[in-house]
């Protein structure tokens, strides 16, 4: 029998998914189930609001200043990287978001329309590494915050205990996740949006003038903000196939996520200017400002919903590969695995995350944009257990895949210097040498697409065979 998922088009589905009520509905179980149309656009902008205000984003204000490491950008040049870059990013997430509010399936259960049902457990793979990392950062600095703020009042608790307090928190949240969303926007987004403003008076009074600096890493700063964002592609749909409507969607990815993002890394840059770009020491001038403490619990506490929406996008892209398991299940599981992950994570390797997330997902939203909005793909979109492969599309994938790598600034981690060395030596038998001005982000996102268009090209042309 075919799930619920494979035949969302159908009007009895999603009529019977709208008939549901807001209040009351959930999150199904299994992929059999269909999904109610829970969500409005207040509820989607307060998720996204809430997801782009990132503790991480504020220690990783560092690698949008200095990307580089011995090029820092100036206060203003800074500050347009962090607009065009979530601009850019979000734009992505929002396009990716609305084929899921269309087809009402999950992020990689939509990839069957891609790739085809068997070709599209790669990427979930994929994505299940990176959300599973996800979530062990997001305790992590969860766990440095609590550490701060108690310290702050003359209390040592062990890194440990507070690792495992978020994770029980994370995944409780797990277990009910329509429930959590309307949770935030009712009371959590306010209190962020208060916390926020106050931080940003707070810090900005004491910061000292933001001076020097050049637009030089402007490109690499882009880029990382870009994937700050786009790291969420693989996660809009899990979301979005709750939403009323695919503008409701759209609206709340890009209005949201972008202020909240903009507000987080500018207010990352004020604490850093404060304790000499020092970003071990970046809670320093959160504690230290009037009621700081109180008003960083807030955005501690809020940051349970970046370790949620992980663990619960992690247990949707594995129902890819066991349809009929129940989310709940492996929700609880998971979280224990993140949880024990965030005791052992080294943050240093935050920047080159992101910079692989940026690498695999960027083009592969390039590809699925084009095929869905451009070649005719809404129409014939497959998200059954029998969607035929279509290996043909997992060509402009890796083509932009190494675009990214052939265009990044941005370095490997240490223990992967091999893979740094391989693309230093691609370049040079290439005989292609990086520009400063030159994205990888932009530029992966071209070659995947025009790939993809040349292909659709291809098959319109008479006798050749679909794919």
């Amino acid at each position: 029998m075919a799930s619920a998922v494979d035949s969302t088009n159908s009007t009895n589905s999603t009529n019977s998914a709208n008939s549901a009520t807001p209040g009351a509905a959930e999150a199904p179980l299994t992929l059999d189930e269909a999904p109610p149309r829970a969500l409005g656009v207040l509820d989607q902008g307060a998720l996204w609001a809430n997801l782009g205000v990132s503790l991480l984003g504020f220690s990783g204000a560092i690698a949008l200043i200095n990307p580089l490491g011995d090029r820092p950008l100036s206060f203003v040049a800074a500050i347009v990287a962090a607009v065009v870059g979530s601009l850019v990013g979000t734009a992505m997430v929002g396009l990716a978001a609305i084929p899921g509010q269309r087809t009402g399936a999950p992020a990689m259960v939509l990839l069957r329309g891609l790739f085809g049902a068997r070709l599209s457990y790669l990427p979930t793979v994929l994505n299940i590494v990176q959300m599973v990392g996800w979530g062990a950062f997001e305790l992590w600095v969860i766990a440095q915050g609590a550490q701060a703020i108690a310290g702050s009042f003359g209390f040592e608790v062990p890194y440990p205990v507070w690792v495992v307090v978020a994770g029980v928190i994370t995944t409780a949240l797990t277990i009910r996740p329509l429930g959590a969303v309307r949770l935030l926007r009712r009371y959590v987004t306010v209190a962020v949006v208060i916390s926020m403003i106050w931080f940003l008076v707070a810090l900005f009074q004491r910061a000292p003038a933001i001076g020097g600096g050049s637009w030089e890493a402007f490109a690499p700063a882009v880029d990382y903000v870009i994937a700050l964002s786009i790291s969420w592609v693989p996660v809009a749909a899990d979301f979005a196939r709750f939403s009323r409507s695919g503008r409701a969607s759209f609206a709340g990815v890009v209005g949201g996520y972008t202020i909240a993002q903009v507000a987080c890394l500018v207010l990352g840059i004020a604490a850093l200017a404060l304790v000499g770009n020092n970003s071990d020491r970046i809670w320093e001038p959160f504690v230290a400002a009037a009621l700081g403490p109180l008003f960083l619990g807030v955005l501690v506490l809020r940051e349970t919903d970046q370790s949620f929406v992980n663990v619960y996008s992690t247990a949707t892209s594995l129902q890819n590969l066991l349809p009929r398991l129940d989310r709940r299940i492996i929700s609880v599981v998971v979280g224990v695995l993140v949880t024990l992950l965030a005791i052992f994570v080294e943050a240093d390797r935050y920047t080159s995350f992101l910079g692989i997330i940026g690498a695999v997902f960027v083009p592969m939203f390039a590809v699925l944009v084009v095929d869905y909005f451009l070649l005719g793909g809404a129409a014939r979109w497959d998200t059954s257990a029998t969607a035929p492969s279509r290996g043909v599309m997992v060509v402009p994938w890796v083509l932009g895949f190494a675009a990214w790598w052939m265009l990044t600034a941005l370095p490997a981690a240490p223990e992967l210097a091999w893979w740094t060395s391989f693309w230093n030596g691609a370049r040079e038998l290439a005989g292609f040498t990086r520009q400063p001005w030159m994205s990888a982000s932009v530029g992966a996102f071209l070659v995947a697409a025009l790939v993809t268009l040349a292909l659709g090209a291809l098959r319109r042309r008479p006798g050749q065979a679909g794919t």
